[in-house]
């Protein structure tokens, strides 16, 4: 497969992903919902996943999976219907779901999947804010959903 990039690896930032209105709106709401986040990092929380996001529809069936501090702006973002759908239509053409995946096995899969995310979202032409995706972060420990997060509407029924 190959991904046409519009931008040079690794160089956007993400969060030009979203209007400056609709960041606004999702940091301001991270923020409250999430005590101990402020807005400055509420809003690179709401620039990786908007990364992750666009990562993942350039790549469908690539099994990727946000950070836990990703996943929470992917929550976040979803609580945004009208937002999100617009998003979704602009950068991947179809909505994309948030599907719970089974826990890896072990912490090779978890890296291993933490790679291959972070490798999609530099191939995308995206920034990576790595304190945001740190190597000790196991990825199936979603604070909402208590599983791995994916795209795949497959993945849950490994």
């Amino acid at each position: 497969m190959t991904v046409a990039l519009e931008h040079p690896v690794g160089t956007t930032d993400p969060a030009t992903l979203v209007t400056p209105e609709v960041m606004k709106r999702l940091a301001t709401r991270l923020a409250k919902d999430h005590p101990g986040t402020d807005l400055p990092t509420a809003r690179r929380i709401i620039g990786q996943a908007a990364a992750f996001l666009a990562a993942s529809a350039a790549l469908p069936g690539a099994e990727l999976s946000p950070s836990k501090a990703v996943d929470v702006g992917w929550h976040t973002f979803i609580l945004h219907t009208v937002d999100y759908a617009e998003f979704c239509e602009r950068v991947a053409g179809r909505f994309i779901h948030h599907v719970p995946t089974p826990a890896p096995e072990t912490e090779e899969v978890s890296a291993a999947t933490r790679t291959r995310t972070l490798d999609a979202i530099t191939t995308a032409g995206y920034r990576i804010d790595h304190d945001l995706w740190p190597d000790t972060a196991r990825m199936n420990e979603c604070s909402q959903c208590h599983a791995g997060c994916s795209d795949s509407p497959n993945s849950g029924t490994k």
